[in-house]
Formats: C-alpha cells, structure tokens, sequence
C-alpha cells in the first residue's frame, strides 16, 4: 500500500489493533443468554447475532438492536442503572461489568501485525487516532501497551460527552480527523465490523480497510470496504 497519498490512519480498537472481541464476543454470549432464557420462544444468541446486532455499534445500541429482533420489549432505564436491572441500560451494564472482569484476569496484548503496522506509520509520522465504540478503550489501549502511540482517542465516552452518534454514523471517525488536523480524505480508515466500516464509507475518507476477523470479506466490501485484509501487515510497505 502506497501510504504517500494519505497523512492519517484511524484505527477501530476491538478486533482490528487487540483480540478483545473475542472477550466482548464472551460477555455479550454470557448476559443475552441469561436473558432469553427468561423468554421460551425466543432463540438463543449466537455469533453470527455478535456479528449482525452487536459488532461495533455503542453497548446499549447493541442490545436494543438484539432485542427488537427477538420482539422483546424493556424500558430504556438510564446509564446509572445498575447491571442487575432488567433495562437497555442495566443490560448494558451487565455485559460491560463481565468484560471489566475478563479484562483485568486474562489482559490483553495487541495483535502483531497490527503492533508491525502502528510503529511503521510512527517511523512514517503519519498522525494516527483510535476510534472505537467501547467506553474502556483507553484501559485496553493501556493493557495492550500501545496507549502511548495514540495521541487522539474517540471512545465511547467522549461520544456520550460531545453527543456524537455511534457507528455506523460517520461523526466518531469524522471527530477523530477533526482533532488529528486532517481532511478525511487524507486518512485511511481501519475496520472489522460492519456497522465501522459503513461509518468510514459514509465520511468520504480516503481509503476503507476492512479487517476480516470472522465477519466474511464479501460483507465488508458489500457494506463500504474499499480492499479488505485478514492482518493488518498486509498494509505495510
């Protein structure tokens, strides 16, 4: 890849620079099916729903978007609820509360080729930001030992802040270009999911790299992707 025509790279966190979607993949398992067991007609949760409901949208997006597809109905409850309340935002919470828990037992370390790439692109000086859905970005990016390379993060929280809306609305990533001083179309955009890599679609960047993590390269290029890679050392050059 010929990085000459692109000043910026914006990376999605879970799943294209760390493993964690597999631990988000396990909390969201672990709490929706706690839940539909309470509902006899409903079908259990699994993988493919991660993939089609779940997968890089903000954590009560996601369980709204899980349950109107089983018909279930819950108030929305608010962000305070706590993990036990039977509410979009208690749910929410209940999944967030097993991650926090997976993540400080097993940590986490970044994926290689994505570790190869982001000292590549810092010998390079190309200006790089994280923009993630998750609200423990910055605790991740510290577990994996690359939170210092990243001077620009557009979590979950700053979204929730500015009032931003959530993948795959292209406002996240178009903040993080805002705040690395860059025209989107000067930046390079990477994503494992759907719902991201319609975002960066949507924001008119330069270049739309889906990372397949198990999503299948014909939906990342059906949704947005421009080329789409198995490992971010693929880019590398």
């Amino acid at each position: 890849m010929d990085w000459t025509a692109y000043s910026g790279a914006l990376f999605d966190l879970d799943g294209v620079l760390t493993p964690t979607a597999d631990i988000h993949r396990k909390a969201w398992s672990e709490m929706f099916n706690s839940v539909l067991a309470k509902y006899p007609a409903a079908r259990a949760y699994t993988d493919e729903d991660y993939f089609q409901f779940v997968d890089g949208k903000p954590r009560y997006d996601g369980v709204r978007s899980l349950l109107a597809d089983r018909g279930i109905t819950l108030p929305e409850g608010s962000p305070t609820d706590s993990p036990q309340d039977a509410t979009i935002c208690g749910l929410g919470n209940r999944k967030n509360e097993v991650f926090v828990n997976v993540l400080a037992r097993d940590g986490i370390g970044p994926y290689q080729g994505s570790q190869r790439l982001v000292d590549a692109l810092a010998a390079r000086r190309v200006e790089m930001a994280v923009v993630s859905s998750s609200r423990n970005a910055d605790s991740v990016l510290r577990a994996s030992g690359l939170r210092s390379r990243f001077d620009v993060v557009v979590d979950g929280l700053l979204a929730a802040k500015e009032g931003l809306a959530g993948k795959p609305a292209p406002d996240t990533y178009l903040r993080g270009a805002e705040l690395l001083g860059l025209d989107p179309a000067r930046c390079v955009v990477f994503e494992d999911a759907v719902s991201g890599v319609e975002a960066g679609a949507a924001g008119h960047f330069g270049l739309v790299v889906g990372v397949d993590r198990g999503v299948g390269a014909e939906r990342l290029l059906a949704s947005g992707a421009d080329v789409v890679v198995n490992d971010l050392e693929e880019v590398i050059q």
